[in-house]
């Protein structure tokens, strides 16, 4: 858990992962006032929140692509090819584990 420094007005002012001079309290990770600190003027209009959906559209997008042949998966840069093989056996991993009902 890390330990915080706080203000004369009692709010978070900075974070230390050790215990030192001025750091003497510790908050448990994820709590309000340690999120609400390390946001301070992290302002992102809400697109934080549609990244992962937006990240599967265009995953999709480019497996659509590759299917009708429109784009080869070897032109792709290595870098992109190793990441959508990574998520295709990460998504293929993640369905075998969830298959509640089985083949019967």
């Amino acid at each position: 858990m890390p330990f915080v420094m706080r203000g004369d007005d009692g709010s978070v002012v900075a974070i230390s992962l050790v215990q030192k001079d001025g750091f003497n309290e510790e908050l448990p990770e994820g709590s309000e006032e340690l999120t609400a600190f390390r946001n301070i003027g992290v302002s992102t209009g809400g697109l934080d929140e549609t990244d992962k959906d937006f990240v599967r559209v265009l995953e999709d997008v480019v497996e659509l692509l590759i299917d009708k042949g429109i784009i080869l998966f070897t032109e792709l840069p290595q870098s992109a090819q190793d990441k959508i093989m990574r998520r295709q056996r990460l998504r293929s991993e993640l369905g075998e584990r969830l298959n509640l009902i089985g083949d019967d």
